[in-house]
C-alpha cells in the first residue's frame, strides 16, 4: 500500500466525510454547547489531561457515527454489484481489505488529531504545566474510533443490507448510553461492573484536574480494541460463513483480556497524577505543578491567613501551612480535612477567583471549619457550613460578611448568620474563643452541626 493508492482509495469512498463528520461534530458539541466542559479549573482548555478527557468524552456521540460510516463504506462493494468481478481478480483479498480499513483510518484518525490540536492549542496558552500523560488517553480514542470503523466495514461486508449501517449506529449509540448510565452515581446499585463500563470508548469527563485514568485501564482498552480491530479486518476478508464465525475469535480473545486487565473498583479506574500533584511551594503555602501558576496570587494571602489562624486558634490547634488538597475522592466522600494544613482547592467556589483579602477571608473560614458535606470538589459546602465558616472569619476580621459562594446565596448566608451571630458577640471575649475552638474541633470531627456549636447548641 502506498500513498498513491490511499489518495485513490479516498476519492472513490467516504472516507473524507468521515474524518469531516468527526471533525465537525465534535466542535460543535464543544463549542455549540455549554457544559461542564466550559466550568471550573478542570475545563478542557485549562490543562493538557483535562483536554484529553474530555474530548475523549465525545466518543459517546462520535463513536456509534464512526462504526455507521465504518458500514456504509463496507457496503460499497455490494451497491456497485461488483463483489464477484473483484473475488476473481489475483489480488488478495487481504491488500483490498487493508486499502479500504487504511483510507478511512486514516481519516478518522486525523480528524480527531485535529480535535485535539484545537484544544491543545488553547492548553499552551493556558498552563505553565506541561506533559505527556495526556497522550495514552487520546491515542487510545483516536483508536477506538478507527476499530469501531473497521468493525463497522466488516460486519457490513458479512451482512450487506441498506439496514445495517443505521442499525449498526443506533445499536453503537445504545450501548454507549447503557455503559454510560451504569457509572453514574444515580443509577442503582445492580448496575454493569466496572470491567465491564470500562468497554465503553468514552471516559468520564474530567472531575478533578490531578486525576488521570490508571495504566491498566490504557492497557486493557487497548487490547479490547484490537480484538474489535482485528474481527471487523477477518469479516472484511471472509468468504464463506465459517470463517466468518472464525472471525469473532479477537473480538471474543480481546475482551477476555481485557477484562482480566481492567480494574474491578472504580477507585483504581482513577488515579492522582504524582507528577501534577508534586507540590511547589513559597514559603508555608504550597500549590500542585498543574496550578502553580496560582500560588504567586495565593502566598501573601495564605500567609496572612495563618497569622490570623495563630491568634484565633488555642495553641497547637491552628494550622501552620496551607496545602492544596490532592487527596483522591469519589462522588459523595466527605472533603478531606486536616490538623496541620488548611488544604484548598481551587475547584470550592471559595477559592475559584477570589483574591486578596476575599482569598484571606477564604483561607480564615476554611482554617477554622474545614468543609465536610460538600456532595462535589466543586461545591464549598452545605448552608448550615458555609454560614459557619461565614461567622467563624468573621469573628476573626471583625465585620460580618458572607461568603463568596456561588451555591449559597449572601443573603441566604445572613439571614442564617445574624442570630447567631449576635448570641456570639453577647458572650465575654474567652467564651467567645471557646466557641470558636468548639467549631474547630466539630468541623475536624465532621459528626456535629456546626452551626449549633456557635449558638451554644441552639441557631434558632
Amino acid at each position: 500500500m502506498n500513498v498513491r493508492v490511499l489518495r485513490t482509495e479516498s476519492r472513490r469512498s467516504v472516507a473524507p466525510w468521515a474524518g469531516a463528520v468527526i471533525l465537525v461534530g465534535a466542535l460543535a458539541l464543544l463549542y455549540g454547547l455549554s457544559g461542564p466542559w466550559w466550568n471550573g479549573t478542570a475545563q478542557w482548555t485549562a490543562q493538557w489531561t483535562s483536554m484529553a478527557l474530555w474530548t475523549r468524552g465525545l466518543l459517546n456521540y462520535l463513536w456509534p457515527l464512526a462504526v455507521g460510516l465504518g458500514a456504509l463504506q463496507g457496503l460499497r462493494d455490494h451497491r456497485s454489484a461488483m463483489s464477484e468481478l473483484l473475488t476473481s481478480t489475483p489480488r488478495p483479498a487481504w491488500h483490498r481489505a487493508a486499502v479500504l480499513a487504511g483510507s478511512s483510518a486514516l481519516t478518522l484518525a486525523t480528524g480527531f488529531a485535529l480535535v485535539v490540536l484545537v484544544g491543545g492549542v488553547q492548553v499552551l496558552s493556558n498552563t505553565a504545566y506541561t506533559h505527556l500523560g495526556w497522550l495514552p488517553i487520546s491515542l487510545v480514542a483516536g483508536f477506538s474510533l478507527v476499530a469501531g470503523a473497521v468493525l463497522g466495514m466488516g460486519v457490513a461486508r458479512a451482512l450487506p443490507s441498506v439496514l445495517t449501517p443505521p442499525a449498526l449506529t443506533v445499536g453503537a449509540l445504545l450501548l454507549t448510553a447503557l455503559l454510560r448510565l451504569s457509572t453514574d452515581s444515580a443509577v442503582p446499585s445492580g448496575s454493569l461492573p466496572n470491567r465491564v463500563t470500562l468497554l465503553s470508548p468514552a471516559v468520564d469527563g474530567a472531575r478533578q484536574v490531578l486525576l488521570t485514568p490508571s495504566a491498566s485501564v490504557h492497557l486493557g482498552q487497548t487490547l479490547w480494541l484490537l480484538g474489535m480491530a482485528g474481527t471487523g479486518f477477518a469479516l472484511l476478508v471472509a468468504a464463506t460463513p465459517r470463517v466468518r464465525l472464525l472471525a469473532l475469535t479477537p473480538l471474543l480473545a480481546g475482551a477476555s483480556a481485557a477484562l482480566l486487565v481492567l480494574p474491578s473498583s472504580p477507585r483504581q479506574t482513577y488515579v492522582v497524577d504524582e507528577e501534577a500533584a508534586a507540590p511547589v511551594c513559597d514559603g508555608p503555602v504550597c500549590v500542585t505543578r498543574a496550578h502553580q501558576a496560582r500560588l504567586a496570587g495565593l502566598a501573601d494571602p495564605g500567609r496572612k491567613a495563618l497569622r490570623l489562624l495563630h491568634g484565633a486558634l488555642p495553641r497547637g490547634q491552628a494550622p501552620d501551612s496551607v496545602r492544596e488538597s490532592t487527596a483522591l475522592r469519589g462522588i459523595g466522600d466527605p472533603a478531606p480535612r486536616s490538623r496541620s494544613h488548611v488544604l484548598v482547592d481551587f475547584e470550592d467556589k471559595l477559592f475559584d477567583s477570589a483574591k486578596g483579602e476575599e482569598l484571606t477571608r477564604s483561607v480564615v473560614a476554611l482554617g477554622i471549619a474545614p468543609t465536610c458535606l460538600a456532595r462535589s470538589s466543586n461545591e464549598s459546602g452545605t448552608l448550615e457550613e458555609v454560614t459557619a465558616q461565614s461567622i467563624a472569619a468573621s469573628w476573626v476580621l471583625g465585620d460580618l460578611k458572607p461568603l463568596d459562594d456561588a451555591y449559597h446565596d449572601p443573603a441566604e448566608q445572613m439571614a442564617e448568620a445574624r442570630p447567631v451571630w449576635k448570641k456570639l458577640r453577647a458572650l465575654p471575649r474567652d467564651r467567645q474563643r471557646a466557641r470558636i475552638a468548639a467549631l474547630h474541633s466539630a468541623a475536624l470531627s465532621c459528626d456535629i452541626d456546626v452551626l449549633d456549636v456557635l449558638a451554644g447548641g441552639d441557631s434558632r
